[in-house]
């Protein structure tokens, strides 16, 4: 088999890379490691940047999404026992966010493939990438006990953080700077409407929650966790008290409960491994970069380097220039760090740290106080939050 991209990884940024390829008639087949029910079936995010709905509509992709999907002009921040909005809309000259979730964002691209014939090989094993550092990279797999090998001009390496393309990098050509934050994120999925119109972040010295949603009738909420609790340890009823503990009384009373359709917990990161290509292998999304969610960054970082690495390889097939190629790295790179950076800093914000103590959320609690009283800090936050240009 031979194709010009192989795309591993066949989520929201391998997806959006092969139909944005197809777009512009270039040739590349998406190989999985996991079936399409698995990977529509992993809960993730869901507050999409105006970049990333942008890059949507251009693919042409934005119908049920503008059907179903909600725009936030602004976020709100608990704290004290009080709840503060910042006008993500009118700071930012008229930009939004929209809730959409990043499974029926999968969901679309999936389709979207298909209805173009375009390939897709899903439930393949023992995925391998060779001689990317030459002139003729390859991908083998293999499928119902057959062995399979692509060849390919370039490899888009798409599959996530435990996925197989960083893995191949040898460790002397990459370097990696890593946080790992000392909590993790207890989610409850229900249906239920949603406690409020748009997001609530709650900073409290019980500890951090989020009130988000899905739909007008299917919410999102989370609350700041134990790195050693297990899913088994939080009964519905207690998540919901313990939430109740964290909002503001008018939210708290707001509250519609429910039965828990999902609950998980997943620890917090920040993750960059550098540089993001290897000869003719492009890392891209989280099999380069991990950030805690607090920001909603993960999905959006994705998407950006989808739009970097695409514009990249349609200058080199229409144009046979590389220079698009040669500064991928440094070009996401320079968003990356800046994504990090916001990240790095509400969750910061928001979070307790066991070992800052009563001072630490004193702090925290003055910051907050600061940065809705002021416009131009709140002027910061929401750049970053509904995101920065390209």
């Amino acid at each position: 088999m031979r194709t010009q991209v192989a795309i591993i990884g066949a989520g929201p940024a391998g997806l959006l890379l092969g139909q944005r390829l197809h777009q512009a008639g270039i040739d590349a087949i998406v190989i999985e490691r996991r079936s399409p029910d698995y990977v529509l079936g992993r809960i993730r995010a869901g507050v999409l940047e105006q970049g990333t709905v942008d890059l949507l509509d251009e693919l042409g992709l934005g119908r049920r999404m503008h059907a179903e999907g909600l725009v936030h002009g602004g976020i709100n921040l608990g704290h004290r026992n009080l709840r503060d909005r910042v006008d993500l809309h009118g700071l930012t000259g008229g930009k939004n966010v929209t809730v959409y979730g990043q499974t029926e964002v999968t969901r679309d691209l999936m389709e979207a493939r298909q209805a173009a014939g375009a390939p897709s090989i899903y439930e393949a094993e023992q995925v391998a990438l060779h001689d990317f550092d030459g002139a003729a990279p390859r991908v083998t797999w293999r499928q119902g006990g057959v062995e399979h090998e692509l060849h390919c001009d370039v490899i888009a390496g798409c599959d996530g953080f435990h996925g197989v393309s960083r893995q191949s990098v040898p460790s002397s050509a990459l370097h990696t700077c890593e946080r790992v934050y000392p909590f993790g994120w207890l989610g409850v999925l229900s249906e239920t409407p949603p406690v409020a119109g748009e997001l609530i972040y709650s900073n409290h010295a019980r500890g951090f929650a989020l009130c988000s949603m899905r739909s007008l009738t299917r919410s999102r909420y989370y609350i700041q966790c134990a790195l050693d609790d297990h899913v088994e340890q939080w009964s519905d009823d207690a998540f919901w008290d313990e939430l109740r503990h964290r909002l503001d009384p008018e939210t708290a009373e707001a509250l519609v409960t429910g039965p828990s359709i999902e609950k998980s917990i997943a620890p917090l990161r920040s993750f960059v491994a550098e540089p993001m290509r290897f000869g003719r292998l492009f890392l891209a999304g989280d099999a380069a970069h991990i950030v805690p969610p607090t920001g909603a960054k993960g999905l959006n970082l994705a998407a950006s380097d989808v739009r970097y690495l695409s514009d990249a390889l349609i200058r080199y097939y229409r144009d046979n220039d590389a220079g698009g190629i040669d500064g991928y790295s440094e070009r996401c790179l320079a968003r990356v760090w800046k994504a990090v950076r916001f990240s790095w800093w509400f969750t910061s914000l928001m979070h307790r740290f066991p070992e800052t103590g009563e001072f630490g959320q004193k702090l925290q609690e003055a910051e907050i106080a600061y940065l809705v009283g002021s416009n131009a800090a709140s002027t910061a936050l929401a750049e970053n939050y509904v995101g920065l240009p390209l």
